[in-house]
């Protein structure tokens, strides 16, 4: 291998020392500094001489800076599977950084709605979906007539054939039913908060869940200290995420009496992961209230905030990035975008949308709906290398747009246009789980719009390269 070939080569002779001290470096120390460096300044290193250029190529370098970039998690997943077969490491992270384009793979069948009968859950919305220990696992939201849902489901997403699922509906205990409640994972576990049932009322308890073998899964209440500990006021529609492997962020929602909320609460896991405890987020500045937003980790001291529905009901499109400091400092910050170089921007404000973190250090955004409520079935990818990841300023950030956000091109199958849907990525982070939702519907005599809820489950792939084939089938692209 290139890599073998350039760790057990030579330092150059002493006739040849004395152009520069690099060219006495041996190589394995050449690749520690090479590890430390912008891929850019790699590339540029590469084009120097043979010598480098070997070493700039070598696969084990490529396969230390997709992990460094993408994470263990991503990279451990692609040698498991049959991704990278015929490709270099090297070849591999140019697909990534070039991705384009999605396509989308439809999975079950949503079209049989009895429950009874079924192998998969009924169409519904605002409902919890996660990947976690190699399973999906969805559990309750809204259905027909406003109804509430408390069932849980998994399915074992095998590596060998990720387009074929069959649910598996879980018999023992869970959570109340509800809607518009977060579940997130942590490690092994899952943790869910809040929510609303159809009696209207909002939820503020925190449940911990596993899965077994099996598929099987066990909820239980976590406890998180008597009543006269700190928790976040009782909520519904607000957002959730991990940070720092034992922590979920929690942030704003529709809380008693449909008021917007714009707090932000920190559960803190136990070591034993069987009690929690909460505390506020306090920072000078934070983002408006609102619901329907969502939060996604990008690093293990990072959340960004996108979108949502605000105080007056205006459908926004700001960003804001939660930054947790050694100290336990903790701030919002806003980052600022130019717009003028993206002519679809104006599609980009929603709530009820989906946002990911993707391989490739990206977050894909998905659906939503605007101020009318017409649903959208676009994606966009928001670039979170491009935003600083210490050295963050009160006054916020300013971030050309056309660097930082893209609309992806869809090929194959085209979904609906969705709202209000759920989620989740896979282990290497290529593949993201979508189901259910609120779509468009026929229009009924007696109803008063054509809303309904979805029951379908489908897979969006990162196009990583195109073949010919591909190519001609791509919509608005010639060969």
């Amino acid at each position: 291998m290139a890599a073998e070939s350039a760790r057990n080569s030579s330092p150059p002779s002493t006739s040849q020392s004395w152009s520069s001290p690099i060219v006495n470096l041996p190589d394995d120390h050449l690749l520690t500094i090479l590890l430390l460096l912008p891929v850019d300044s790699i590339l540029s290193f590469s084009m120097t001489c043979k010598r480098y250029k070997s070493l700039a190529c070598s696969d084990s370098l490529w396969e230390a800076l997709c992990e460094r970039e993408w994470g263990s998690q991503s990279v451990d997943a692609l040698k498991l599977s049959s991704l990278r077969d015929g490709f270099s490491w090297m070849m591999m992270f140019q697909r990534v950084y070039k991705m384009d384009s999605v396509c989308c793979h439809k999975i079950s069948d949503p079209d049989d709605d009895d429950e009874e009968f079924s192998s998969f859950p009924i169409p519904r919305a605002s409902h919890s979906l996660n990947f976690v220990n190699d399973h999906l696992v969805l559990f309750g939201g809204g259905c027909q007539g406003g109804r509430h849902l408390d069932d849980t489901w998994t399915s074992y997403v095998d590596k060998s054939n990720q387009k074929i699922l069959k649910w598996k509906k879980v018999k023992s205990g869970t959570p109340s039913g509800r809607f518009g409640h977060t579940c997130i994972v942590i490690g092994e576990y899952l943790l869910l908060f809040g929510g609303i049932n159809d009696r209207g009322e909002r939820l503020n308890d925190t449940w911990i869940g596993q899965v077994f073998c099996h598929e099987r899964l066990s909820w239980k209440l976590l406890d998180v200290g008597p009543l006269q500990r700190p928790r976040p006021p009782p909520r519904g529609a607000h957002s959730a995420c991990c940070i720092a492997e034992t922590k979920m962020v929690v942030h704003g929602g529709i809380g008693l009496n449909g008021v917007r909320l714009g707090d932000a609460w920190i559960l803190e896991l136990s070591e034993d992961s069987t009690s929690g405890t909460w505390h506020m987020v306090e920072s000078q500045q934070s983002p408006p209230p609102r619901s329907g937003h969502t939060l996604t980790c990008i690093r293990e001291n990072q959340v960004v905030l996108f979108g949502g529905r605000g105080l007056g009901y205006d459908v926004l499109d700001d960003v804001w990035i939660l930054d947790i400091q050694e100290t336990c400092e903790e701030k919002w910050i806003q980052i600022f975008y130019d717009f003028r170089d993206v002519p679809e921007y104006a599609s980009l404000p929603r709530v009820g949308h989906s946002a990911t973190l993707v391989l490739g250090g990206r977050i894909l955004i998905y659906g939503g709906e605007d101020s009318y409520r017409h649903r959208k079935d676009d994606f966009w990818v928001l670039d979170v290398k491009t935003i600083p990841s210490s050295g963050l300023q009160p006054q916020g950030v300013s971030l050309n747009g056309s660097s930082v956000w893209r609309k992806l091109d869809q090929i194959s199958y085209g979904p609906k246009s969705r709202s209000f849907h759920r989620a989740c990525a896979d282990r290497s982070g290529r593949f993201v789980y979508v189901f259910g939702g609120m779509v468009d519907g026929l229009l009924q005599p007696a109803a008063s719009s054509g809303l309904r809820f979805d029951g379908e489950l489908f897979m969006v792939e990162l196009v990583l390269g195109f073949s010919d084939l591909d190519n001609q089938q791509r919509p608005g692209k010639s060969m």
